[in-house]
């Protein structure tokens, strides 16, 4: 069934999964009508913990029943899930490789109304950071869905940004998440465009507006760790240069992973996301993406512009 929220999608996967697989167990906290952790809720209620405003508490809660052979998920908006419970995902999850997935909800300027106190532009740059962490960031609440079933079967700690707003599709329903593998969504020559998030979609929508001028290849980059060498110059394949587009700060984020990625034999890039700024409190989400310059224009122009 095809989602037009990430956050449903989300719900949906875990209560489908939740169907087949009784050792799996959601924590929210206090958030889970946001997180759509109450799905899940719902529907098994003696699989869900509701710990309250306790993200720490959470997350170790999660760690012990991991160790006891549970698959277990936390949910909190991003900035919570990433910030609040930094100390116990590293001490508690990360250190020991522990089976435990965590749901960053309203990831980065989603949450529109609430402004910098939950607004997550960071957290791709701290979860990253974090050993034996996976960190995924799908494209659409179709890639959602699927990219929760994937973090599900995968053994080890894995970080999930989801976005808020409601949205259309760019990928076909039930099509298979893999992890760590780039994807071509659009052919091109000149310019790779390597986007993630909600941001995939409006690099689709640069590229199609630069046809006939430059020929701009379009990558979702789903996931942010691991990202291969091997895999990452595949999909870039013989484009000249790099725009990467991210909505999270260009410190840390897809950029700096690129970078970092390509260091032996680099290519010209140019950067799109926060620029070493927190966000902001505003009447729409879109209001926001036209502020930081997250548009199709800003990135056309980025493309113009590094285009060898």
């Amino acid at each position: 069934m095809a989602h037009t929220n990430q956050r449903i999608a989300y719900g949906q996967a875990l209560v489908d999964m939740g169907e087949k697989n009784k050792n799996l167990v959601v924590l929210d906290a206090d958030l889970g009508g946001s997180t759509m952790g109450k799905m899940f809720e719902t529907r098994f209620p003696g699989q869900h913990f509701e710990v309250g405003i306790a993200e720490a508490n959470m997350t170790s809660m999660a760690a012990g029943l991991a160790l006891t052979g549970k698959v277990a998920f936390t949910n909190s908006f991003a900035v919570f899930a990433s910030g609040r419970a930094y100390d116990q995902i590293r001490q508690s999850i990360a250190i020991g490789n522990v089976n435990v997935k965590i749901c960053g909800s309203s990831a980065g300027l989603s949450d529109f109304g609430d402004g910098a106190t939950h607004q997550s532009i960071e957290d791709i740059a701290s979860m990253r950071a974090m050993p034996n962490v996976t960190v995924l960031s799908p494209c659409d609440p179709n890639e959602a869905y699927q990219a929760t079933i994937a973090a599900a079967k995968h053994e080890g700690p894995v970080y999930l940004r989801i976005n808020r707003a409601d949205y259309d599709n760019i990928t076909p329903a039930g099509q298979p998440f893999v992890i760590g593998q780039p994807q071509v969504l659009k052919e091109g020559t000149d310019v790779a465009i390597l986007a993630t998030g909600y941001m995939v979609g409006l690099a689709l929508e640069a590229a199609k507006s630069l046809e006939g001028k430059v020929s701009a290849k379009v990558v979702n980059i789903h996931t942010i760790k691991p990202l291969s060498e091997e895999k990452l110059r595949a999909a870039i394949g013989s484009c000249k240069s790099i725009v990467t587009v991210e909505e999270h700060s260009t410190i840390g984020g897809l950029g700096s992973a690129v970078a970092e990625t390509l260091r032996t034999d680099p290519l010209p890039m140019e950067f799109i996301g926060m620029k070493d700024e927190f966000g902001r409190s505003a009447h729409g989400y879109g209001e926001l993406l036209e502020h930081y310059g997250f548009t199709p224009e800003a990135i056309a122009q980025a493309v113009i512009k590094i285009k060898r």
